[in-house]
């Protein structure tokens, strides 16, 4: 992967997280640098996904990848915000 790979994953990464906080059901109580921190990560894992099932090199948008990032980013922030909110919690 190419720096201007990298940068343009991590600019992606941004927008999957914020989608992917959007998709993800019920309330999310984590802040927001975790949010885009996730989508970032899940754009990496979803591009790897992509490109190991042979699906990330098509001609325009690649539709299924972005899908893919969704999806690990609203899986992401649905586990993080489970975990995140029971930290708080105390009995």
């Amino acid at each position: 992967m190419t720096v201007a790979g990298i940068i343009s994953a991590i600019i992606v990464g941004l927008i999957i997280g914020v989608l992917g906080r959007l998709v993800a059901p019920g309330k999310q109580g984590i802040p927001i640098w975790l949010t885009i921190l996730i989508g970032i990560i899940a754009a990496f894992i979803g591009t790897a996904i992509a490109r190991g099932l042979g699906y990330a090199d098509t001609a325009g948008i690649d539709w299924l990848e972005v899908l893919t990032q969704v999806v690990l980013a609203a899986i992401g922030v649905s586990i993080a915000a489970g975990a995140y909110g029971r930290r708080g919690v105390t009995r």
